[in-house]
């Protein structure tokens, strides 16, 4: 192919990206300013893990003599960084409603309210840090394989996305735009559970396992509730789409409930009462008094003698 043929063929196909820029404007990013930046937000996650577990994620002994200044540095380094993504993704919010300013990035209001949020968010750090501690304690009370709390507090996915979404949360309720999803995202990339930021969840909870499990935007949990992996706390129907939004669409679960895996709980009236135990692969779509155990019929399971000659024909082809 000579160097012509290979201009002309870049050139038609940036030529069509750009019509194609202008057919599909919905999903164009604004030009007025910078977008919050996904990578940026993931950093001040992981040091915001720092804070709420000193010691375990640094690169570094965090002994007591140097707490005071790496606990500082901490906190004025995801000030900084958090209000400037807090600026950007306010200015997209007020973009995306048409009641931007072209230089809205240099309004002064906006920085200053992202700053006094930045603040409003770091000063929850011990609320999330009390829930946190129970949150470890269940796992360590729950899980009969659990060896230490370093254990759960290094490697459970459980306690990474009950972590991630504890934080999401104190910025959900805040009405920051934007960096609460992209926070649940990143911890539903990672541990494969996926919990909306506007959860609202109670103390000592754990999530045993976890891969699968989806904890929808109004679902509200209370204290001591156990589930497992694939375990779906969802809505009856979204289709209504946009009109449905700030409306309770997805379970209560109360104290002491267990929920196992595979099972689905759906509907913003279905409530789930104190102490509850629901058994596996359960469809659930209305409320549950408390102290109730729920269970599905075991399927018939069909036995069938095989002869020997079949045994050693199958062991022999593996």
């Amino acid at each position: 192919m000579g160097e012509r043929s290979r201009r002309e063929i870049i050139n038609k196909l940036v030529n069509d990206i750009l019509e194609s820029y202008k057919n599909e404007s919905c999903i164009l990013p604004h030009e007025i300013c910078p977008m919050p930046n996904r990578d940026t937000i993931i950093e001040i996650a992981k040091s915001l893990r720092m804070l709420l577990f000193p010691g375990y994620f640094e690169k570094h002994t965090c002994n007591e003599e140097i707490m005071e200044y790496h606990t500082g540095e901490l906190v004025i380094n995801i000030h900084e960084k958090l209000s400037e993504q807090i600026i950007f993704a306010l200015s997209l919010e007020a973009i995306r409603n048409e009641d931007a300013l072209e230089e809205i990035c240099k309004n002064e209001s906006i920085k200053n309210i992202a700053v006094e949020l930045s603040y409003k968010f770091l000063s929850t750090i011990p609320k999330v840090r009390e829930y946190l501690s129970t949150d470890v304690k269940a796992a360590l009370e729950g899980d009969p394989a659990a060896s230490s709390i370093d254990e759960i507090i290094f490697s459970y996915p459980g306690i990474f996305a009950i972590t991630i979404h504890r934080l999401a949360h104190e910025l959900y309720l805040l009405n920051i735009p934007l960096i609460p999803r992209i926070l649940s995202e990143y911890s539903h990339t990672i541990t494969g559970i996926d919990i909306n930021a506007g959860a609202k969840i109670g103390k000592y909870f754990f999530i045993d396992h976890g891969t699968g499990v989806v904890i929808g935007e109004t679902t509200i949990i209370g204290d001591n509730v156990k589930i497992y992996q694939g375990v779906t706390l969802g809505a009856l129907s979204t289709r209504g789409g946009q009109m449905l939004k700030g409306t309770k669409r997805h379970p209560t679960i109360e104290d002491g409930a267990t929920i196992y895996s595979g099972a689905s709980v759906f509907g913003g009236k279905t409530v789930i009462g104190q102490g509850v135990t629901i058994g596996s692969n359960a469809f659930i779509t209305e409320s549950v008094p408390r102290g109730t155990k729920v269970s599905i019929k075991n399927p018939e399971l069909i036995l069938k003698d095989r002869k020997p000659r079949e045994l050693d024909q199958n062991y022999s082809d593996v």
